[in-house]
């Protein structure tokens, strides 16, 4: 799936720029990490449910998740405990995986509202 890809990447970029900076707390340092990853594990975990519901709830929390992980690196911004150069490319990322989320969830509501059912039995 290219959206969970994409917040793979967006997890590991999250990593590389947080080990440049010792000089956070290290709460700090796993709450920015945890949102980060919990948009690939949400995105996972929604992919794995039988139904259109159960997935698009999932989806939802990514979304969710995305939204803590972007005020989260706005405060180390504006704290200046990353650089505006790093907040620019994590954000661009960020953006992205955002806005592929909202239309899968769009495109899920809209399957839903027809009526149209979605239910793995694993068969």
């Amino acid at each position: 799936m290219d959206i969970w890809k994409l917040s793979i990447e967006y997890y590991k970029m999250v990593v590389e720029i947080m080990t440049k900076h010792q000089d956070i707390p290290f709460k700090i340092l796993a709450q920015v990490e945890d949102s980060a990853l919990s948009i690939s594990s949400n995105i996972a975990e929604g992919y794995s449910r039988r139904t259109l519901k159960e997935n698009l709830r999932f989806y939802e929390i990514a979304l969710s998740s995305s939204a803590e992980n972007c005020s989260q690196i706005h405060a180390l911004t504006e704290s200046e405990q990353i650089t505006r150069n790093e907040f620019e490319l994590l954000d661009v990322k960020l953006y992205e995986i955002e806005n592929k989320i909202i239309r899968m969830n769009q495109s899920l509501i809209k399957k839903m509202n027809s009526g149209e059912k979605w239910e793995s039995d694993y068969q």
